[in-house]
């Protein structure tokens, strides 16, 4: 699991990729967090388009990360889902909670 940042205007894009699974996530979180910290968001967007697998506890990652960032005052989305990771999000209901946007159908 990799994270990567791209920060401009407020908005903050966290790019997740790899595989973001129990062993990955809390590791995850950390760097989230302490990406968070530094640059203090407006916005944060997970971008998914690079993520390859992902269970219920990337489900719970980005609930943490949409908490944190609705505390903060600011709001949180999702970038381009890949297939397997938009199957998980589409299960979860995620959508009720947090915006989707774009994500690969085929």
């Amino acid at each position: 699991m990799r994270i990567s940042a791209d920060y401009g205007s407020g908005r903050l894009v966290l790019h997740l990729a790899g595989e973001l699974d129990h062993h990955s996530a809390r590791a995850a979180m950390s760097d989230i967090e302490r990406l968070l910290d530094e640059y203090l968001p407006r916005d944060a967007a997970l971008d998914l388009s690079s993520l390859t697998f992902m269970d219920s506890a990337g489900i719970a990652l980005i609930l943490k990360t949409e908490r944190r960032m609705r505390r903060a005052g600011g709001r949180a989305c999702i970038l381009n889902p890949s297939k397997q990771p938009l199957r998980v999000l589409d299960a979860a209901g995620i959508e009720r909670i947090i915006p989707v946007r774009g994500g690969k159908t085929t």
